[in-house]
């Protein structure tokens, strides 16, 4: 039982650390394309507080985004997949 408990502690601690990536590549992709949209849309100005505010709402949008709270699965979905499995092995 304690090997379990173990197992149990590193696999979320490794799912906390990947989802953390996850969720650091993801902002910087996405920080990236608002920048690069900005650019284009306005090659001729120089106006960084604005840029910075197109950037900040988009930011806040990308926030409430199905994507983000896709990340949730790498830390949810193999917790329930190792109970069911369990589950299955033993009383199924």
């Amino acid at each position: 039982m304690i090997g379990f408990l173990r197992l149990m502690l590193f696999w979320a601690l490794f799912s906390a650390v990947l989802y953390w990536l996850l969720l650091t590549y993801g902002r910087s992709l996405r920080r990236e394309a608002l920048e690069k949209e900005w650019a284009a849309e306005h090659s001729d100005s120089a106006d960084t507080e604005a840029r910075d505010a197109f950037v900040a709402e988009g930011m806040a949008a990308y926030e409430g985004s199905l994507r983000r709270k896709l990340l949730w699965g790498v830390i949810v979905l193999p917790f329930i997949g190792i109970g069911l499995l369990i589950y299955l092995v033993n009383y199924a």
